[in-house]
């Protein structure tokens, strides 16, 4: 049985009910590509010297979790855990400055990602750091 006063946000192009905002979250195909993004970048950050580049990749990486977990709450588990076992300890050392550890963590991050990859039915995505740092950002310590 269809409401018969649906709530509905207008903007300036017409209607939009709350199912058909709802269908708009993005889900993490759309938001892997940024995760993606942030988790390269801070790798070269800390790599750089760029520590406080490098947490701010990380705080941008830990939101878009939480819009992960927001629109596809069936891997909350799963992100929560990535959490929990990469993001947490990266977060120590980066306050730390502490590449080795950072190092070390980072890469665990990668394998641990694509054995999730796996377990969620995605095998076909295999994450790989890029061989180059990107070249829009400067990844050097702040003078």
């Amino acid at each position: 049985m269809a409401d018969a006063n649906p709530i509905v946000g207008r903007t300036k192009h017409g209607e939009l009910t709350l199912d058909q905002m709802a269908e708009l979250q993005p889900g993490l195909g759309q938001l892997m590509p940024l995760m993606s993004e942030r988790y390269w970048i801070c790798y070269y950050a800390a790599k750089g010297g760029n520590w406080a580049l490098a947490a701010y990749q990380l705080n941008g990486l830990r939101s878009l979790f939480k819009k992960a977990n927001t629109t596809r709450p069936k891997y909350t588990a799963v992100l929560d855990s990535y959490v929990e076992i990469i993001l947490d300890p990266l977060a120590m050392h980066i306050e730390a400055q502490n590449f080795a550890e950072f190092e070390t963590c980072y890469l665990q991050g990668i394998e641990l990602a694509n054995r999730m990859h796996g377990s969620t039915n995605h095998p076909e995505i295999i994450w790989k750091l890029p061989p180059a740092p990107p070249q829009h950002l400067e990844l050097g310590p702040i003078p």
